[in-house]
């Protein structure tokens, strides 16, 4: 009967260890960077079937050159924006798509899968996904990445 009323006992769950307020996971704060959101979202817009390319044709030439530069890397959040509140996330994306898709399943793919991965990865709830298709990509048409490792033989 000791062993009961001690639990409950505020003082003694001092002597316990047991400091805080709540559960040690929920101490704290954390923050999620726009970057991070844009990342998420980018991967995961690549992974529909129909996207060629994310961002315009001018991002995406500045992107190429920036491939070519030493430890530039390729960028995963091209063509993405977004914007992180408190425990909220609207995202911007612009793709190109592939020539004979439907152009509007694509769009719904993209953000039904970038909703899914965005929420799962960061727990913030998306509120909104807005696309913005900028091209299709013909099938005989060169990629500007495509084109920039050409030149260089």
């Amino acid at each position: 009967m000791t062993d009961t009323s001690q639990r409950t006992n505020p003082d003694s769950d001092k002597a316990l260890g047991k400091r805080g307020g709540g559960a040690p996971g929920t101490r704290g704060r954390t923050t999620i960077a726009d970057g991070v959101v844009e990342k998420v979202a980018g991967m995961a817009a690549r992974d529909v079937v129909g996207v060629h390319a994310m961002g315009s044709g001018l991002s995406r030439t500045f992107g190429a050159v920036r491939d070519r530069v030493p430890g530039g890397g390729k960028s995963v959040t091209r063509g993405v924006k977004a914007e992180v509140g408190e425990s909220q996330a609207a995202l911007d994306l612009e793709i190109v798509v592939d020539y004979g898709v439907a152009i509007l399943d694509v769009a719904r793919d993209v953000r039904e899968n970038v909703v899914a991965a965005v929420e799962r990865m960061t727990g913030l709830e998306v509120v909104e996904v807005n696309i913005a298709v900028s091209d299709v990509k013909l099938p005989d048409e060169e990629d500007d990445e495509d084109e920039s490792t050409q030149r260089v033989q």
